[in-house]
């Protein structure tokens, strides 16, 4: 089976599949203890706008281009109630510097170099059983002022009817920006690991050396 093939397979992958990962490594909480609501963040001054979206959840592949520079990665999880309950036909966003810590955003005054083989932003739409998936890669750190350098990180913005809309961002575990991040210090410290993501050498065998790892995201009902 090629690579790509591979890839596709994952990217398609049924509850049982995803739900054989995620138990795999202890990478998600159990689903059986209370769910706590996922907090709130900041959407940052890069938000590509609601007419750059489109049904797309590979964002390391532009048409007719080299692949994106970076460490690969298959981010995936439930979109969840407060009651543990996945909710299927959620519209699920993404947006994320590339490799080099760059936002392809007018907005953006960091000189480092944009990827032009890197789509920056993708959409995808929750599962019956309320799953998600996109593949990435791994964002640079960059400079968000002369004394912080913000960690690498995957904002989502998360809507469905009946459900308070939800931004939020997604970080890395481990990384060496982490702790002193101060948009990461504003979410509240016993939450806090709940928008960390622990990457591990994923178990469907696409291309060497990719990561994987799992983010459950829980909503709230408007009612």
């Amino acid at each position: 089976m090629s690579i790509n093939s591979k890839r596709r397979d994952f990217l398609k992958v049924g509850a049982s599949g995803l739900g054989v990962f995620m138990l795999s490594g202890g990478m998600t909480k159990a689903l059986a203890d209370a769910c706590g609501l996922t907090p709130a963040q900041t959407s940052g001054p890069f938000y590509p706008g609601e007419d750059k979206f489109h049904q797309e959840n590979d964002l390391t592949q532009i048409a007719g281009k080299a692949q994106a520079t970076g460490q690969i990665i298959y981010l995936s999880g439930r979109i969840l109630n407060a009651n543990c309950k996945p909710v299927p036909g959620v519209h699920v966003e993404i947006w994320q510097a590339c490799a080099t810590g760059k936002y392809n955003n007018p907005n953006d005054p960091n000189p480092a170099a944009i990827d032009p083989n890197f789509k920056y932003w993708g959409e995808t739409t929750t599962s019956h059983d309320g799953t998600y998936r996109f593949k990435s890669i791994i964002p640079g750190a960059y400079p968000a002022d002369t004394d912080w350098m913000r960690p690498p990180h995957i904002h989502f913005k998360v809507s469905a009817l009946g459900y308070h809309e939800l931004i939020t961002q997604m970080y890395f575990k481990g990384n060496q920006y982490n702790d002193a991040d101060l948009i990461l210090k504003d979410v509240p410290a016993n939450e806090r690991e709940s928008v960390i993501v622990d990457f591990v050498p994923t178990p469907f065998a696409q291309e060497p050396n990719a990561l994987s790892g799992v983010f459950d995201i829980t909503i709230q009902s408007v009612r």
